[in-house]
């Protein structure tokens, strides 16, 4: 569906079904660079199962208009501001990588919204190497292809995906590619900037998940565990072989982390 969030046209996958806002909300929330295609499975599986949802493409990412926000508690703001514009009044915020601190922060500076927290491909701090950070300033495509390899574990560059005729590593570069220039340097630049994980995870007082992989090399597993310490009521899932793209890699077990 199309929603205007703070004057800004934004494309809202909902799962295959029309959003009702009677029924317990659910935004997931992607990470740099990419779009609600994120969410492609896990989205209608919540939209079947009891839940209404609301997958956004962030500004300036996929169907959405508008300039890409540049630091996360921009974005986060922009996610409180989402769920009011569809009529909800608290939500179940999903988060994967970037999506993951936008949640974090969103529960710090807008906790009367958020019912629970599960964080995907999460890290107490989201360091960007600095060559990554170079080439996505220049629109290099050598940033597309930093991120879809070190963004994939070992075995689905092998193949292994679970969908006959799909290439998990050529679809990610696809999603990137169609990204407007400027875009995955702006989201990169306001995860590396952000230093608010830590404190904000202390703070949380609904169910806090963590859903790590342990062979993600974009925010290795020691990096999520440290997350996950600053809040002694947090759970952590360690999917086994993952990577950072792990909504794609092992949708099954992602689905049974996130249902708890």
């Amino acid at each position: 569906m199309q929603l205007s969030v703070n004057g800004i046209e934004t494309f809202i996958a909902t799962g295959g079904r029309d959003f009702d806002a009677s029924l317990p909300t659910v935004v997931m929330l992607h990470g740099a660079g990419f779009d609600s295609s994120t969410w492609a499975l896990h989205s209608r599986w919540f939209a079947h199962h009891g839940y209404s949802v609301l997958a956004p493409d962030l500004p300036a990412h996929g169907r959405s208009k508008g300039t890409a926000l540049t630091t996360i508690a921009d974005m986060a703001d922009w996610t409180a501001a989402l769920i009011a514009a569809a009529g909800a009044k608290q939500a179940w915020l999903i988060g994967h990588s970037m999506g993951s601190l936008i949640a974090i922060e969103t529960a710090a500076r807008h906790p009367d919204k958020v019912t629970q927290l599960s964080l995907l491909g999460t890290a107490a701090a989201m360091t960007v190497g600095p060559e990554l950070l170079k080439n996505a300033e220049a629109n290099d495509h050598a940033a597309i292809d930093m991120v879809s390899i070190w963004g994939l574990g070992f075995r689905a560059e092998l193949g292994g995906c679970l969908s006959p005729g799909l290439w998990m590593h050529g679809s990610a570069q696809r999603v990137l590619e169609n990204t407007p220039d400027g875009v995955l340097f702006a989201d990169l630049h306001a995860c590396n900037s952000y230093q608010g994980a830590v404190a904000a995870a202390s703070e949380v007082k609904v169910p806090l998940t963590l859903i790590l992989g342990e062979r993600d090399m974009m925010t290795p597993l020691k990096a999520g565990k440290a997350l996950a310490a600053a809040n002694p009521d947090a759970r952590t899932v360690v999917l086994r072989g993952a990577g950072h793209m792990m909504m794609t890699e092992q949708p099954d077990q992602v689905l049974a982390a996130l249902r708890g």
